[in-house]
């Protein structure tokens, strides 16, 4: 049957607890240690992104501030520009106004004196256009 042998039951049992510390010493510390640092350098590096988001926010918050005041200041140039060009349109639109009113009394005028030029012609000929009308009722 199956014997128990001492001498190979104390054989395996050193040589089991020899390939134990062994594994031990050059195989489970090592990594233990590895696997330590590595549980160490990812927290470092979450923290790191946790401070990197605040400073992310941060800079977007000043980004957002800065395209306000662009805009806000772009708005009011805007707007003094368009009061500018306003300004301009209507000091030129008055003083069309006025070139044109001055046209217009000059026109008024000519035909004024137009008029009094036709008058008088008219009444410098209303002798023949009476004896032409005279002549025509003899005629009838």
């Amino acid at each position: 049957m199956l014997d128990i042998n001492p001498i190979l039951l104390v054989a395996t049992l050193i040589v089991f607890l020899t390939l134990i510390a062994t594994l031990n010493s050059w195989l489970y510390n090592p990594l233990f240690a590895y696997m330590s640092k590595r549980d160490e350098d990812i927290k470092k590096d979450l923290e790191k992104v946790g401070s990197n988001d605040d400073e992310i926010n941060s800079l977007n918050e000043k980004a957002e501030s800065i395209i306000t005041n662009a805009k806000l200041e772009a708005s009011a140039l805007r707007e003094k520009v368009i009061a500018d060009a306003k300004e301009l349109a209507d000091s030129k639109l008055e003083a069309k106004r006025a070139e044109l009113a001055s046209q217009y009394l000059e026109f008024e005028q000519s035909l004024a004196q137009s008029k009094e030029q036709l008058r008088g012609e008219l009444k410098s000929q209303v002798p023949l256009f009476a004896e032409a009308v005279k002549a025509k009722f003899s005629q009838i």
